[in-house]
């Protein structure tokens, strides 16, 4: 970005003038000081952080703690509330909006910097009560007749960073053109010090509003159901434990058994490496726990407790379930339950086909939309949409975002009515699998530090495009950003094989990682279940292996 050092050296003491906060403006200064010592790494540590702003999207903002502008810090965060503000003004009268904020570290620095920010220009803010999980702050919007939503969280990513998630008044994620025009009005503020903040005058929201919440989500459990479930819970030191545990007592279940050592919020996360349910690892203390009191399902949350994760007992041993076995789980239930007329299952483009081969059998309407909870909560006619890393919306009309509390709810009622009758969620995870044939999904992720390795892969992947993966002949390929397929363009490439396998290959929305999922359908014949499985996956492993020649960086 910057043509020479001493360019990027002004550009640094210009910030560091302008940064409202003395932690961050020292943290600045110090790399500007090593920098011009002649410090090598400094040099290149601060040319990372002025290689642009932190990119505001669809995602919002998501990135590590620091100084300058691509990083989480006050002076980004009050360029991007001054930005939502003006574009909220734009549409004609001064707006309200409710922000939530989760345990992370300057979680409620940030949020409370954006009330000050739309207070300051005549809007009226509402900040939540103490650290809350992300699906409080989406039902609020709605609950309140917010124009917008702000929460703060970087939802499962590691310790060191945060974000800054947008929502408006429908209470969805934003999407284009919003993002572009939010942007845009961001790139007008050139001086944090130009930006009016408000020393008060915002409105910090009772607990009623937590309460109402849970009121509304156990509503989520049918009243004749079963309440007789055992269930093991973690939180991953997030700010899901309290929610949880009182949303299961309010419906009628019993409460939760919690991992101690990890109910409690940490913002450094310090019993696992990674805080998020999908990583290797994550959950060990929770199965630990759960091979000591022999639960009849695992329930975990990610930090933020939008997402939900789940393990059961299977061949005798503790087994967490894959993202797509939770969401045709979820469905298969609600199916059960009963759906009112024109109801409409949705799940985003790399997630299993399974749930719309269940639908389809059911005459129920489904929809595949782009990755993202922003895309599937705007399926008209929702009423159930999950996508595979973990997110379930199974309540469209109290939260139009993924809610890892409702879903645990909503397991927790199926495997009680399991239970009842003497069956498993594996024994309906089996009966899918008669029905519609194995789909067996996996993922797998190739994570760089430069961000251009991924734009290199994917350039080679449609300038030298595969014929065949695993010697089945691609039959169908898609370039996503073409809008090939029919849905809104967006990076990322779709094969189908020959035998109806598909990859999808795309970089992730909110970390430095390319992510490719891999699904197959084996049918099973003559009642050979096992024989269907080992078959499926030893043809997704095959896919895999060809995947990931493709996809390896040049040089590897």
């Amino acid at each position: 970005m910057y043509a020479a050092q001493q360019d990027l050296l002004d550009a640094a003491r210009a910030w560091a003038a302008d940064d409202p906060d003395p932690v961050t403006r020292a943290e600045l200064e110090a790399a500007i000081t090593a920098t011009e010592a002649g410090d090598a790494s400094a040099a290149t540590d601060l040319a990372d952080r002025f290689v642009g702003m932190l990119e505001f999207g669809t995602a919002g903002l998501r990135g590590a703690l620091g100084a300058g502008p691509n990083r989480m810090n006050r002076a980004v965060v009050i360029r991007a509330a001054a930005g939502l503000t003006a574009y909220l003004k734009e549409q004609g009268h001064d707006p309200v909006v409710v922000v939530g904020y989760d345990a992370r570290h300057n979680s409620d620095v940030f949020a409370r910097d954006t009330a000050a920010v739309v207070a300051a220009a005549g809007g009226r803010a509402m900040v939540l009560p103490h650290p809350l999980p992300t699906p409080v702050l989406a039902f609020a919007i709605r609950h309140l007749g917010a124009d917008a939503g702000v929460m703060v969280t970087a939802s499962h990513n590691p310790p060191q960073d945060n974000g800054y998630k947008v929502y408006l008044g429908d209470g969805s994620q934003i999407v284009p053109p919003a993002d572009a025009d939010i942007a845009a009005q961001i790139a007008r503020v050139t001086r944090v010090a130009d930006v009016p903040m408000a020393e008060d005058g915002w409105e910090t929201l009772s607990n009623e509003l937590h309460e109402d919440y849970l009121d509304a989500v156990a509503g989520v459990v049918s009243d004749d159901a079963p309440r007789d479930v055992s269930v093991v819970h973690t939180s991953l030191h997030g700010v899901g434990n309290d929610t949880l545990v009182r949303a299961f007592e309010g419906a009628g279940f019993p409460s939760p058994a919690t991992v101690p050592s990890q109910s409690e919020p940490d913002p450094d996360f310090p019993t696992v490496a990674f805080p998020n349910p999908e990583e290797k690892g994550a959950i060990d203390a929770a199965l630990e726990l759960a091979r000591a009191t022999g639960p009849d399902v695992v329930i975990a949350n990610d930090p933020d407790a939008d997402r939900c994760a789940a393990a059961v007992v299977d061949g005798g041993e503790w087994r967490m379930l894959r993202g797509d076995e939770v969401g045709a789980l979820l469905g298969a239930h609600l199916l059960g339950r009963g759906v009112p007329d024109g109801a409409v299952f949705a799940n985003s483009i790399v997630s299993s086909r399974l749930l719309a081969a269940m639908a389809a059998a059911e005459g129920v309407r489904h929809e595949e939309t782009l990755t993202g909870f922003k895309w599937i909560s705007r399926v008209p006619g929702l009423h159930y949409g999950y996508e595979e890393a973990l997110g379930y919306c199974v309540a469209p009309g109290l939260v139009r975002d993924k809610d890892g509390i409702s879903a645990a709810l909503l397991l927790a009622e199926q495997a009680a009515r399991l239970k009842a009758e003497g069956r498993t969620l594996t024994d309906v995870l089996d009966d899918l699998a008669r029905a519609h044939g194995v789909h067996a999904t996996d993922a797998y992720s190739v994570r760089v530090t430069d961000l251009g390795v991924i734009a290199d892969i994917m350039a080679r992947l449609r300038s030298q495009p595969p014929t065949e993966l695993a010697g089945i002949a691609v039959a169908r390929a898609d370039d996503l950003a073409r809008g090939d397929g029919g849905l809104p363009p967006t990076e990322g490439l779709r094969y189908y094989l020959a035998d109806d396998s598909r990859v999808i290959a795309r970089p992730s929305g909110t970390e430095p990682k390319l992510k490719v999922y891999l699904e197959v359908i084996e049918p099973v014949a003559d009642e050979d279940l096992a024989g269907a499985r080992a078959r499926a996956a030893e043809r997704l492993d095959r896919i895999r292996t060809a995947m990931t020649a493709l996809t390896a960086a040049t040089g590897d």
